[in-house]
């Protein structure tokens, strides 16, 4: 009853828009009051959820990110794909998937990927004749590869509050993450062919010089970045770090940067941190509050009692986030559902570094279904759209996320054959 009555509490909470953050801190702090606890320990669970080097990556990424976004690297890159392929049937819409790829593999970010390629994609598609709700969906589903491929935010996040290897997760997410890119590339071409939209003449070779070599100081970052990482060269927060100040070096030396920009960046980045740094404090109390009333516990025990294969109980699993996914944005599904979830998961023999794929590949779907979808949003305001019909472009893709979802528990190795068998 009293695991009820909680999770009632948070949920009205939510209804009544209070901010993440604060509903979870707040029931957290009463709770710990109701119990009769000293309050002392909520400084100490604050500063606990900040003090890590591992999250240190955040605002760091977040900082590279947005020095790239504002140097205009999203236009050299797209411009370098589309020379290559934008002349193939619906080459426009594969080289927008191929560009949302590439700027996820340095940003992160799902919002900051559909913001910076669809300022550049949306214009020349609707030039050609592409479909608009097509244009739209498809940018804001190709965005949410930036939380899949890494490096990923959310994965970091997931791989502290999970305790597991966040490299090892990075590895897990590219299976994934490029096999969603391909398979919204082949939807693309089939969609375009069927439905029509102009393809651009071949770009001359002389012109694919020029676009490749602009593009290139970037790509090399981001493989300096994740070959950095997968070599054990580095760790995730070092490699950020690096990959901020090279940011700088490539935008500056460009003559794409300058101090009000770079201070447009910074404070970017610094919202976004501490937007995310709150929610997670906000978690950890409430994590440590219910932790000591031993609901993860009695969730754990009913789910394991309810469902009696692994099968039945990620079925539930993807249900239940399916639907959260309507009302939470990504961020605060991953802090309040993976403290819950994890003890029945690993109860059953799932292993962690899948169930952290598998939870990001719903949560990316989360990020395009209505009415909270943030890169619905992001896209209807960068298109000048309506909701509808990004909406409308966006749900094929939304299936084909949840298809791989499910293709994710029959073919396990699609995310663990790298990290398990290649890196090894």
């Amino acid at each position: 009853m009293e695991t009820v009555l909680i999770i009632c509490a948070l949920i009205g909470l939510l209804i009544l828009r209070v901010p993440v953050a604060f509903a979870m801190g707040g029931l957290g702090v009463f709770l710990l009051w109701w119990k009769g606890l000293p309050l002392i320990g909520v400084p100490q669970r604050l500063y606990g959820a900040m003090d890590s080097s591992e999250l240190l990556a955040v605002p760091l990424f977040l900082l590279m990110s947005n020095v790239l976004l504002k140097g205009g690297v999203g236009r050299d890159l797209f411009a370098a794909v589309q020379a290559w392929v934008g002349h193939w049937p619906g080459g426009l819409g594969v080289a927008t998937v191929k560009s949302c790829t590439l700027f996820s593999a340095i940003s992160g970010s799902s919002v900051a990927t559909a913001a910076t390629i669809g300022t550049v994609a949306i214009p020349e598609m609707e030039k050609r004749g592409y479909d608009r709700p097509f244009i739209m969906g498809q940018l804001a589903a190709g965005g949410t590869l930036g939380i899949l491929i890494p490096p990923s935010i959310p994965l970091i996040l997931y791989g502290v509050i999970a305790e597991v290897s966040i490299p090892t997760l990075f590895l897990a997410g590219l299976g994934p993450g490029l096999f969603l890119a391909g398979i919204f590339i082949v939807y693309s071409m089939i969609y375009v062919r069927v439905k029509g939209g102009a393809s651009p003449s071949p770009t001359p070779w002389k012109e694919r010089g020029r676009a490749t070599l602009l593009a290139l100081p970037t790509v090399l970052l981001a493989v300096a970045i994740i070959g950095s990482i997968y070599a054990g060269i580095a760790t995730p927060s070092e490699s950020a770090g690096v990959g901020f100040v090279l940011a700088m070096v490539i935008t500056f030396a460009m003559g794409r940067m300058n101090l009000a920009l770079l201070k447009d960046a910074v404070e970017g980045a610094l919202k976004t941190t501490a937007m995310i740094l709150i929610i997670v404090a906000g978690a950890k109390i409430f994590s440590f509050a219910i932790t000591l009333y031993l609901i993860p516990q009695s969730i754990s025990a009913w789910l394991t009692a309810t469902f009696d294969s692994p099968a039945m109980f990620m079925l539930a699993v993807g249900m239940v986030l399916l639907i959260i996914g309507f009302f939470l944005e990504a961020l605060s599904m991953l802090l309040i559902m993976v403290p819950v979830l994890l003890p029945a998961v690993l109860g059953m023999g799932i292993d962690a570094i899948w169930f952290g794929i598998f939870f990001v590949v719903l949560i990316e779907t989360a990020l395009i279904t209505p009415p909270v979808g943030l890169n619905l949003f992001v896209i209807q305001a960068v298109g000048r759209a309506r909701l509808e019909e990004v909406v409308r472009g966006a749900w094929p893709f939304a299936l084909i996320m949840l298809a791989t979802a499910v293709l994710l528990w029959f073919w396990k190795d699609l995310a663990l054959f790298i990290p398990y068998q290649i890196a090894t």
